[in-house]
């Protein structure tokens, strides 16, 4: 019976082998179908922890890849948008240049017809969307950036526009007399005099210099309050072909003059005045011939100049006036024999200020010392200039400040944040500050009426047109869209509409687009012909003014940052995936040739299974 009992043991031992050999082919045929070690996590092994590790990672680089994906197609649409802005924009540089200053029936020349439907094309480039987001509207973006043409040209209901704002500038700068603010006058029977109407207005010329070749003459001034300069031909008559002449500033920042010269031609030509019996008599006609002059400036050059300047007050929602005269004069007249009398920029701060004294901007410090100034510092014996310099060198003006006919011209780009102190009040106000300098907010309208004898601008916030409507923070406009796009970096690619570059691109278009002149003028050549050439020059970026190359080139730096990051991405999904791999995958060839000895092993195992089924008592009995 012992040989049965072994028989029916190993016939156990066999089935149990077959069974572990069939549930070890069938993981292998599962492993060659899937190409996987397991359908479960069981049965992946020791290491399966850092793989699943690495599945969190590649969907977390899987997350920014989308992520970079959908900005590079924001900053593609944006770089798009700016081309074709740029170009309408040298488009209308290109009219104003060359297309001459022939005024139609309309009162405009064809190019400045031209410029309203490239104005039009313009905002609406700005109102651009890159699926449901607005490009150019910083942080805002489910808000439109501009307003439309119409609200911005013609504006809305009670709230003013640039058509008016011009209007109204016009009058202020050209004043009551139709001389740009300006009092000519005879200070004596032999002298012709010019002076600013009101100190420190903001409107019309302001008075620069005075030079004079006229035999026997004398020249004083810009200086004073109201700022004034006269020529006095003394004694002696001039001989013809000498000359004087008269320089002043505009609103816009540009500078004109008037040159007469002494003639013995009856009658004398344009340009000239008539040297006549005696010195008086001469003054008398260069008094008549100083005053015809002026007018044609006024009505010309003054008159574009003040058409740029009421662009700028309406579309410039950076920088802004301070101390309560707008147009960035301050609200105190300099008189007498204080500081900056004579408009000298150059002149010490010694006079008014000693070590010690502070000046605070924003914020920061600075300090006054007797020499050896460094870094925030002032020598006591600096240049109002050098202050100036100072000061904007806190402030970060994209528009340096300046000092001209005893009047400082403080610039900033933030209106909300400037605020500027001093230790010594009295030295401050010296300078033509009060106690503490702060901004008037833009728009900057006329303020008081009538216009031509307003001597202040006001802020317009509340009765103009907004026509940047996207968000207007404070920070630097890149920064007003930020995505994460790796776990250590980001990247910034937003744009404001009011960006100086496209800001000064669609103040230049909307001026030309807007300005009127009567075709029966007969200055109205003349006046187009100056409205031109400034409109060229602010569509003509310079110096320290941001292009729209220069945001151009902020975006493709942001495209840069991500494909290097992109780069690094991609190197770390493959070492990822490999880790994965060798983890969870199998090799085909392996599984193949163990499934093949397998099988091999388990048909031979049936074999034996079959030989022992076949086994009986009867064959180990002894025959007979």
């Amino acid at each position: 019976m012992t040989i049965i009992n072994s028989v029916g043991n190993t016939n156990i031992l066999l089935g149990q082998s077959i069974l572990s050999l069939k549930n070890q082919l069938d993981t292998l045929q599962t492993q060659l179908a899937t190409g996987r070690k397991s359908t479960v996590y069981s049965g992946m092994g020791i290491n399966e922890g850092f793989a699943i590790y690495a599945r969190s990672q590649m969907s977390n680089l899987a997350a920014f890849s989308t992520t970079m994906t959908n900005i590079n197609t924001t900053i593609d649409t944006t770089d798009t948008a700016l081309t074709s802005f740029g170009q309408i924009a040298s488009q209308v540089k290109s009219s104003a240049g060359s297309l001459g200053a022939i005024v139609t029936g309309s009162g405009q020349t064809v190019g400045q017809q031209t410029a309203t439907l490239q104005l039009k094309s313009m905002l609406e480039i700005l109102n651009t969307q890159a699926g449901d987001r607005f490009l150019f509207s910083g942080s805002a973006v489910d808000t439109p950036s501009v307003a439309s043409v119409d609200e911005i040209l013609n504006g809305h209901g009670a709230l003013a526009g640039l058509k008016q704002l011009i209007a109204e500038r016009n009058q202020a700068d050209l004043g009551a007399s139709g001389l740009g603010r300006l009092v000519v006058s005879s200070p004596s029977p032999t002298s012709v005099g010019v002076a600013e109407d009101v100190a420190g207005s903001p409107f019309g010329f302001k008075l620069n210099a005075i030079t004079s070749s006229l035999t026997g003459s004398t020249v004083t001034g810009p200086g004073g309050s109201p700022a004034a300069m006269s020529v006095n031909l003394g004694a002696t008559n001039p001989n013809s072909g000498e000359q004087v002449t008269f320089t002043f500033n505009l609103p816009d920042g540009t500078t004109e003059a008037i040159t007469l010269t002494a003639s013995t031609a009856t009658p004398p030509p344009s340009g000239s005045f008539a040297i006549g019996a005696n010195s008086t008599a001469t003054a008398t006609n260069l008094k008549t011939a100083f005053n015809t002059a002026l007018g044609t400036l006024a009505n010309t050059a003054l008159v574009a100049a003040s058409a740029m300047t009421a662009s700028d007050n309406f579309f410039n929602t950076d920088s802004i006036a301070v101390g309560g005269i707008a147009n960035n004069k301050l609200a105190a007249p300099i008189t007498g024999a204080t500081l900056l009398s004579g408009a000298a920029a150059t002149n010490s701060l010694a006079a008014n200020f000693a070590a010690g004294d502070t000046i605070t901007v924003n914020g920061k410090t600075l300090t006054f010392v007797a020499s050896g100034a460094q870094a925030n510092q002032l020598n006591v014996t600096d240049s109002v200039q050098t202050l100036l310099t100072k000061i904007d060198s806190i402030t970060g003006t994209s528009t340096p400040s300046s000092v001209s006919g005893g009047v400082i011209t403080l610039r900033t780009d933030d209106a909300a944040s400037l605020n500027v102190t001093s230790s010594n009040a009295a030295a401050f106000a010296a300078l033509g500050f009060g106690p503490t300098v702060t901004a008037i907010q833009p728009p900057l309208r006329v303020g008081g009426s009538p216009a031509n004898t307003a001597t202040t601008l006001v802020s317009g916030a509340a009765n103009t047109v907004a026509w940047y409507t996207g968000e207007a923070g404070s920070g630097p406009a890149r920064a007003s869209s930020t995505a994460r796009v790796d776990q250590t970096s980001t990247v910034q690619y937003g744009v404001r509409a009011n960006e100086q570059a496209i800001r000064a691109a669609l103040q230049g278009v909307a001026v030309f687009a807007s300005f009127t002149t009567s075709p029966t003028n007969a200055n109205s050549t003349s006046v187009i012909t100056s409205l031109n050439q400034r409109v060229a020059s602010v569509l003509t970026p310079t110096g320290r003014q941001q292009s729209l190359a220069d945001i151009a080139t902020d975006l493709a730096s942001a495209q840069v940052a991500m494909k290097d990051i992109a780069a690094r991405q991609g190197q770390s999904q493959v070492m990822l995936q490999s880790l994965v791999d060798k983890t969870e995958s199998i090799s085909p060839d392996e599984v193949a040739t163990e499934l093949l000895a397998l099988q091999t092993k388990l048909q031979a195992s049936y074999q034996t299974t079959s030989m022992l089924s076949q086994m009986s008592l009867v064959k180990y009995l002894p025959v007979g």
